[in-house]
């Protein structure tokens, strides 16, 4: 199911900027009984992209209206992306001189994860892929994402759920879909995203709500210390590390709180009216 610019169809111009140089922005948010969750998370994101790169942004309303029609007819359980680019434009990197920016919103199926991904943990393993530094893209949800297709394209193995993602100077930071936390000391720490890597709306929460947080520069010596690893994003929640290479861990109590709170969270917008 899928609307461009408000209507029902599956193709878009070519001219299009996100498919010519990946000029755009995208949103990926769970569809819980028929709701968008954490949507004004994932707009106030959407929209602070749009300003840093200067694309026209899309009227909340009309987005609203539109996740409204898609999600009439979803499933309980889907998975609402919406991508947003410059919209058409000449050959070259030039800025069209008034852009009308493109906005396509599709659902598709929930992803059928296993339990134990949330029970009882991940294999996480060290990506030979470096991210490298931009601070104006940084934090940013942009459609460039070769260095994450090139990072998951390392590894075949169906029991490694996730990949961790270093910088160029061997900073941890992130995996190729989620952001990363360590407990380290009995201390909740995650890597710095001000040079590379995508903010992401779970990370977002757990600094919104009342958990102290370190945000650092996260190197291997650290990870080894770490008595608990977790990964997040707004699909999978939070997923704790019960391997890492060829490190055992157990999924602890600070984890196991999180994850408890996020699920009362997720219930919460659930229950609540959308806007």
């Amino acid at each position: 199911m899928v609307l461009i610019n408000g209507e029902s169809r599956h193709v878009i111009e070519i001219s299009d900027r996100g498919f010519q140089y990946g000029d755009g922005l995208f949103e990926t948010i769970a569809v819980f009984d028929r709701k968008p969750l954490f949507w004004q998370q994932h707009l106030d994101r959407l929209l602070s992209g749009c300003q840093a790169l200067g694309i026209p942004a899309p009227a909340p309303a009309v987005l609203l209206d539109e996740i409204r029609q898609l999600c009439h007819h979803a499933a309980p359980r889907a998975v609402l992306k919406i991508i947003i680019t410059r919209g058409s434009g000449g050959r070259g990197y030039r800025l069209p001189d008034h852009p009308v920016s493109t906005r396509v919103l599709a659902l598709h199926p929930y992803p059928c994860h296993p339990d134990s991904c949330h029970l009882e943990g991940i294999r996480l393993r060290l990506c030979k892929m470096r991210l490298g530094h931009n601070r104006l893209l940084a934090g940013l949800k942009h459609l460039n994402r070769l260095e994450q297709i090139l990072a998951r394209a390392e590894w075949d193995d169906e029991t490694i759920q996730e990949g961790l993602l270093c910088d160029q100077h061997g900073h941890i930071v992130e995996g190729t879909m989620s952001n990363i936390f360590l407990v380290v000391d009995d201390k909740l720490v995650t890597p710095r995203l001000d040079r590379c890597g995508v903010a992401g709306i779970v990370r977002r929460w757990i600094f919104e709500s009342g958990f102290d947080v370190t945000e650092t520069r996260v190197d291997m010596a650290m990870v080894d210390r770490a008595s608990e690893l977790f990964v997040t994003n707004s699909i999978i929640g939070i997923w704790p590390v019960q391997r890492f290479e060829a490190r055992s861990l157990v999924v602890g109590a600070l984890t196991r709180r999180l994850q408890t709170a996020y699920t009362a969270a997720c219930i919460k917008q659930i229950d609540e009216v959308m806007p």
